[in-house]
Formats: structure tokens, sequence, C-alpha cells
């Protein structure tokens, strides 16, 4: 088929531009980048439940088996954008079925690991191949739907993370119930088998075959492992904290200054130089890091001001997420008719306004009160993170999605990194009963901040709007 556009691609079968794939064969795409996105989500959201009794089987010390969780993150973030390089050299395809494979192969060695040196290498290899998936999801779905369904796409696709997450506790509670913490990585094997059938039906975008600077990947691993560590440790051990952060804005300048002069540089230093990736980039740091404050405050401040237990804390915080789920397909819709720059600062001031409340709240021992807040705060956050991802993802020329989808989900763990750091340094500043409720303050700040960052891309927003 011919088309006029300038973005038309042909790829394997699939009609070309922005028709995406024929409606049977996209069913079995989506399928495929749903379920590996689940797969990546759900298993980070598990294995923290089960660390205690990863402890125990080992009989090593709990902040030990912390590593189990902690090699998974680190390895998703130094692998996030050289993942997405890799897909746009050698195929989305091509990278994100590797990615799958790679993940379900390591899931079969973190479920036979002997020791925990062998779980925590597998669950390093795990989050390599997840770095591949959660880069390339998204940009995958721009091949597989027409432009004027990718907003709604973005939405579900939130949905399907937002009750993932919410879904990890309870589902690795009733497998620990009924069985060994090693089926916590054992189910994942025949859903990943689930995934590459699946995966045939992939939209196959040409890849640029440009070669990866192995030297830029050396740097970008050593700046984000240093910066992890550097995080990690600030409280406990902050000189050799202050030298890994040095390290680490080291490795980035030295990386900057080498990928500068690329016309597809690692880092997507071009689609920063945009002005609506750029503001999306940097509202999403600044929402996540509040979400994730709030989400550490949140069980300290049920727990410890409010009397309640584990279980019922949990029960307390699902409306979050099942208000994620539903307003993030609402979103996808909006943000294909009105400006994403405006959807953004009202999902950011709806969850400001609802972590301010929850803050602000008289304490009482009735916790009934804040469930309304921390509902309004549930949908804000999933009214901004659709459109953000959109205007994220559509600001990037078609052939640098890889990238666009790479720094988008760099942006969620940067932002996520930055809110557990707050929190930490709450905790260390101040009392254990006063932090929460300042980290939830915070956070409805970083919200806000995230909210008026949007507004910068009203005007232009609008002007599109008025030309199309």
């Amino acid at each position: 088929m011919t088309h006029s556009a300038p973005a038309t691609r042909s790829f394997d079968g699939a009609t070309a531009g922005d028709a995406g794939l024929p409606a049977p064969r996209r069913s079995y795409a989506t399928l495929a980048i749903m379920a590996a996105m689940v797969l990546v989500v759900l298993d980070g959201a598990i294995a923290n439940i089960a660390l205690p009794t990863i402890a125990s089987s080992f009989q090593v010390s709990p902040a030990a088996s912390v590593w189990v969780v902690s090699s998974y993150q680190m390895a998703l973030v130094m692998a996030l954008l050289p993942c997405a390089a890799l897909g746009e050299s050698w195929g989305l395809r091509r990278t994100f079925t590797a990615g799958v494979f790679i993940f379900t192969g390591a899931s079969l060695l973190c479920a036979l690991s002997p020791s925990l040196p062998w779980l925590i290498a597998a669950r390093f290899i795990q989050g390599l191949g997840g770095a591949a998936v959660m880069a390339l999801g998204i940009a995958l779905m721009r091949f597989t739907y027409p432009h004027r369904l990718v907003g709604a796409v973005i939405g579900w696709n939130a949905t399907v993370i937002a009750l993932s997450a919410a879904a990890g506790p309870t589902v690795g509670s009733t497998i620990l119930v009924i069985s060994s913490w090693q089926w916590l990585f054992a189910i994942n094997l025949p859903i990943g088998a689930i995934v590459l059938l699946a995966a045939l039906a992939l939209p196959q975008p040409a890849g640029s075959r440009r070669t990866l600077d192995m030297a830029s990947v050396a740097l970008n691993a050593t700046a984000f492992a240093s910066l992890v560590l550097g995080v990690d440790r600030i409280t406990s051990e902050p000189g050799l904290a202050a030298a890994l952060l040095v390290t680490s804005v080291a490795s980035f300048a030295a990386l900057v200054r080498r990928e500068m002069p690329r016309p597809a540089p690692l880092i997507p230093l071009d689609l920063l130089a945009s002005r609506p990736f750029r503001i999306s980039v940097i509202a999403s740091v600044c929402c996540f890091a509040g979400q994730m404050a709030s989400y550490i405050a949140l069980p300290f401040y049920f727990q410890h001001s409010l009397d309640l237990d584990a279980f019922t804390t949990g029960l307390y915080m699902t409306p979050w997420p099942l208000v994620v789920a539903i307003a993030g397909p609402l979103s996808g819709r909006m943000s294909d008719r009105f400006s994403t720059g405006l959807l953004c600062a009202a999902g950011g001031g709806f969850l400001a306004l609802g972590l301010a409340l929850v803050a602000l709240w008289p304490i009482q021992k009735d916790p009934w009160p804040l469930v309304p807040f921390l509902m309004l705060g549930g949908f804000g956050f999933g009214i901004f993170q659709t459109p953000n991802n959109r205007n994220m993802l559509l600001s990037a020329p078609r052939e640098r999605s890889g990238s666009a989808g790479g720094m988008q989900a760099t942006a969620r763990l940067l932002g996520q990194t930055l809110g557990s750091v707050i929190m930490a340094m709450l905790f260390t500043l101040t009392s254990s009963a006063a932090a929460p409720r300042i980290g939830l303050a915070v956070s409805a700040v970083l919200a806000l901040v995230a909210g008026l960052v949007s507004t910068m891309r009203i005007e232009r927003d609008t002007a599109e709007i008025r030309a199309s």
C-alpha cells in the first residue's frame, strides 16, 4: 500500500504508516505486549512479599534478602536506554521477544536457585530482559494501532500496569500460602511461553542497523548503577554514597559528551531538545517521585498513626490503584480530543489535592475519611499518566519510538528513586511519627509541580487542535 505521509513504512505484512495492524493480528500483538508487561510488573511486586520467606529459606539476614529486589531494579534502570537503542537498531520485535525469552529463562533460574547469590544473579538477568519489555512495549503499540487509537491504548496499558501492581501482594501471598517461594518465579514459565507464541504477530518495523557503542553502554551502566547504589546508601553510609554519586555524575557527563554529536544518541538528547518531550519527561519525574514517596509514607501513616495492621493497611490503600485503573482508559480517550497539557495539569492538581488532604486531615482512629482523598489522588494520577505518556511517545519520530519508550520508563524509575530518597531522608531527619505526614505533604508539592510544568504545553496543544 502506498502512502504520501513521510512517516510511512511497511512492516511484515501489516498495513503501513499510521494504519496499524489488521484487526485479527492486532489482538494477538496486544496480548503479547500486555501479557509481557504483566509479567514484568507483577514479578517486581510479588517478590517484595516473599523476602522474609526467602531470608528464612537461605538463612540470611533481611538486609541481604533485599538484594533480591535491588538487583532486579538495578538491572532495569541500567538496561532501559541500551535496550531502547538496540530495539531501534536490531528491530523492535526482535529485541522485545529476546527480552521476554531472557526474562522467562531467568525465571527458571530463579526457581532453581540453590543459594541467595544465585537468586540475586538470576534476578539481575530477569531485570535485563524486563528492561527490553518496558522500553519497547509502548513503542510496539504505536505500530500496532492506528494513530487515532494510540491515546486509548496507552490508557489501557496504564490500567494493566496499575492492576498488576495492585494484585502483586495478593498473588504473592496466595502462592506462598499454598506452595513454596520458588513458584513465585516458576509461574512465569507458562505465561512467558504464551507471550513468545503471541509475539509472532507483533509488527516488525525495520531497524536502523546502526552499531551500538559499547563504551557508551558501559558509561550508561556505570552512571545508573552508581546512582542506585549511592541513593541506597545515602543515609547509612554517607561517605560511600557521596563517592558513588560523584561517580554517577562524572559518568553521565562523559556519556553526554560522547553521545552529543550522534544523530541518534543512546541518551535521547535529540528528543530532549524538543520542548514538548522535555516538558513531559520533567513532569513525569516529578509526578512519579510524589507517587513513590506517598506509597512509602502511607503504610507508616496507617500503621503507626492509626494503629492498623498490615492487612487492613493494604485494604485501605487498594482504592488508589483501582481508581487509577478506571481513570487510565478515560484519560486515554480524552487525550485524543483535548489538550494533553491541560489533562496533565488537572491530573497533577487532583493528585496534589488528594495527598494534601490526607496529610492535613486531623489524625483520628477512624481511617474511613481518608479513603475518598486517596481515591481523588488515584484519579489524578490516572488522569495525568496516560496523556503525559502519550505526549512523550508521539513527540518523537516513529523511527525513534524505541528511545521515547526507553526514556519514558527511565523517567518513571528516576522519579520513583527520588521519592524513595526523600522518604529515607525524612525518616533519618525527623521522627517516625512526623515523617509520613511530611512525606505526604512533599508528595503533594511534587504532584503540583508536575501539573504546573504540564501547563507549559497547553498553548501548543490548543494551536495543534485548532489546526487539525
